[in-house]
């Protein structure tokens, strides 16, 4: 067979990502901090972009006067075309008229206070600082704690000596181990020890466990042992059964061998949210948060005939004006979506906003893609790391999107709603008596009318972090 060339017509389809559309989905995906400082960034490195000049506030009349004075300016009209998609901006995605003050639709201050927009958890150093100052310490005596409590390991472990700290005070080793002693039963008890024993020994004095031999001897002698699972050599030693050895561990395992672990040691994070959505009469608002987010335009040199001497300069020239072009339009469609996103979500999930996370309904991504016409990895990008204001607190638009468990009537109730409904029932138990898992399950079905097995609680209790029945219980 003779080998020869011929022209032949194919079509097919490819899909290719271009620099512009990997761009616009990267924006989708950006928090809010990410998007200021990604715009920031573009507006020192592209020449042809630039912020445009909004005034805050006009008055009526001053508006009404421009109006006239410009009607028949050329430039102003030009002005005008370049900026109409902003200018359109918030009569196409708020959900009020463009003619009503936005002041009208603002929260109170007081229905927002700042604990409720910026909290942060104390560190385990402050939380001990605090119980000092409050102390029948002596000055000299705080200024010794202050030494100790500086000296404190994430743990909560003393990372120094009584010599050391000591020599840092100018106290002989006796004041600084009195102190040291009143300092090891702050809250968290048993802070500031040397090791695990003497961590665990405290815990146990302060709860009167230290009267029984065998427990102290245990928790003084024995750990690796108890560690280890050697519980034999154990048995025999203390003429114990296996019934009482295991009251015995169930003690031990009720304290805390990091008394300083739940302390956050790290910077507070704050959260600015992306959208508002406020209660008006008997429908919400929704209100992008677009403070401190520049309002783009091209500059006056993008209109201009620009003079260049080689191709390479009008290349640079038409990639930067196409590049600060496509910016404007992936912004204006990143707000819309994003609005358009939470429109849905209010929709879906109205028993939320009304009356609290109790009522939070099942919701999954393609619920809202379907409502809203766009791919579910659409959705996915526009809700990641972003937050919403609610009457009910600021929660991640992740936070809307939860699995549903079958109601006994055929219905479904959300898995955020069983969890809310968990820590309710232990944030009412009594520290004495609290509740198993078995009962909660028991209180649950009461409630909602659902049959839900105890690991699957456990399992809701422990994504809240919350600990068993018996780390809760409280000896008096």
């Amino acid at each position: 067979m003779a080998l020869e060339l011929r022209q032949q017509l194919k079509l097919a389809q490819q899909l290719r990502m271009t620099p512009q559309l990997q761009q616009a989905i990267k924006l989708l995906q950006l928090s809010r901090v990410e998007l200021l400082e990604t715009v920031q960034q573009e507006l020192m490195e592209n020449p042809f972009l630039e912020e445009s000049e909004s005034p805050a506030a006009a008055d009526s009349q001053v508006i009404e006067d421009s109006r006239h004075t410009h009607e028949e300016d050329p430039v102003y009209e030009a002005d005008l075309v370049r900026n109409a998609d902003w200018e359109d901006y918030l009569g196409e995605f708020a959900s009020t008229p463009r003619l009503v003050q936005p002041r009208e639709y603002e929260v109170p201050e007081e229905s927002s206070p700042l604990e409720a927009r910026h909290a942060a958890k104390p560190s385990l150093e402050s939380h001990l600082m605090w119980q000092l100052r409050l102390s029948t310490l002596s000055d000299r005596q705080k200024d010794i704690g202050e030494a100790i409590i500086g000296n404190l390991a994430s743990s909560g472990y003393l990372q120094a000596s009584l010599e050391e700290i000591a020599a840092l005070t100018d106290a002989a080793p006796e004041e600084v181990a009195t102190v040291l002693e009143r300092i090891q039963f702050f809250d968290p008890v048993g802070v500031a020890a040397r090791d695990a024993r003497e961590c665990l020994l405290i815990q146990l004095r302060n709860l009167h466990y230290d009267r029984d031999p065998v427990l102290r001897e245990l928790v003084e002698y024995h750990l690796e042992d108890l560690e280890a699972h050697r519980y034999k050599p154990l048995l025999r030693k203390f003429r114990l059964d296996m019934d009482t050895l295991g009251e015995y561990l169930e003690i031990i395992q009720s304290l805390d061998p990091l008394p300083g672990a739940s302390f956050g040691g790290g910077e507070p994070t704050y959260v600015s949210p992306d959208v508002y959505v406020y209660k008006l009469g008997d429908d919400f608002v929704i209100v992008l948060n677009e403070d401190g987010l520049p309002q783009l335009q091209l500059s006056e040199l993008a209109k201009a005939p620009i003079d260049c001497e080689s191709s390479t300069e009008k290349d640079y020239c038409a990639d930067k004006i196409r590049s600060a072009s496509w910016l404007i339009k992936s912004l204006y469609q990143r707000q819309r979506t994003l609005y358009k996103v939470m429109e849905s979500i209010v929709r879906h999930q109205r028993p939320f906003f009304e009356y609290g996370v109790t009522h939070l309904a099942p919701l999954i991504l393609k619920d809202i893609a379907d409502d809203i016409g766009m791919h579910e990895s659409t959705v996915s990008r526009i809700t990641t790391n972003k937050y919403a204001a609610t009457p009910h607190g600021i929660f991640e638009l992740k936070f809307f999107f939860n699995s549903g468990l079958e109601l006994d009537d055929g219905s479904q109730v959300g898995s955020e709603s069983v969890k809310a409904l968990i820590k309710k029932f232990i944030s009412e138990e009594d520290p004495r008596s609290p509740l198993s898992d078995e009962r909660l399950g028991e209180m649950l079905k009461d409630h909602l009318k659902v049959t839900i097995a105890r690991r699957t609680v456990a399992k809701y209790r422990t994504a809240l972090n919350i600990p068993s029945s018996s780390k809760r219980r409280e000896h008096f």
